[in-house]
C-alpha cells in the first residue's frame, strides 16, 4: 500500500490502526501471530474497518503464522455480518489451516449451527480432508449440524 491510501483511510480506520500498531503505509503487514490488519480487526469484530480494509484492496486472503485467513475469525467470533461481508468480496472458503481444517471443520466441531448454515449457502468444498483424514460432518458435534452436513453431501 502507498501513502495515496493513508489519505483515502477514515479517521476511525486510521486510528484504530495506530492503536493495534499497524503501519498505514502497509495494510497487508503482519502483526502478532503473522495476523494482519484484516485479520485483527475481523477477531475484534470491527465491521467498519474489515470493510474499509477491503475497499482498499488489502490482500483478503493472507494467512497467519497457523495458515488461517480472516474468515477464520469471523467464524470463531460468529460475526455473521463478517462473514457475508468477507464471503462476498471472495475471500478462499476452503483455505486449509497447518492442521489442514476449514472452516466448515472448525464451525462443525463447535457446534457452530448457525455459521455451518451460512457457509454451506456459499458452497464450500465439504469433501476436504484434514491431516487426520477427517471431512467436516465427522467433527459435526451435534445431531443438528450432523443433518445439516449429511443433507449438503447428496
Amino acid at each position: 500500500m502507498n501513502s495515496r491510501n493513508q489519505q483515502n483511510l477514515s479517521k476511525t480506520t486510521s486510528q484504530w490502526l495506530s492503536e493495534k500498531g499497524y503501519n498505514s503505509d502497509d495494510l497487508n503487514q503482519p502483526g502478532e501471530n503473522g495476523d494482519t490488519a484484516l485479520m485483527k480487526a475481523t477477531r475484534e469484530g470491527v465491521y467498519s474497518v474489515v470493510k474499509e480494509l477491503i475497499s482498499l484492496g488489502v490482500d483478503i486472503n493472507a494467512k497467519n503464522n497457523d495458515s488461517n485467513n480472516a474468515l477464520w475469525f469471523a467464524c470463531f467470533g460468529n460475526y455473521f455480518d463478517l462473514i457475508n461481508l468477507l464471503l462476498t468480496a471472495n475471500i478462499n472458503i476452503n483455505n486449509q489451516n497447518d492442521n489442514g481444517a476449514t472452516v466448515l471443520m472448525y464451525a462443525a466441531s463447535a457446534g457452530k449451527t448457525e455459521v455451518v448454515k451460512l457457509l454451506l449457502q456459499h458452497n464450500p468444498n465439504i469433501n476436504l480432508k484434514n491431516l487426520d483424514d477427517f471431512k467436516a460432518i465427522d467433527f459435526a458435534s451435534n445431531i443438528e449440524v450432523l443433518r445439516i452436513l449429511k443433507n449438503a453431501s447428496k
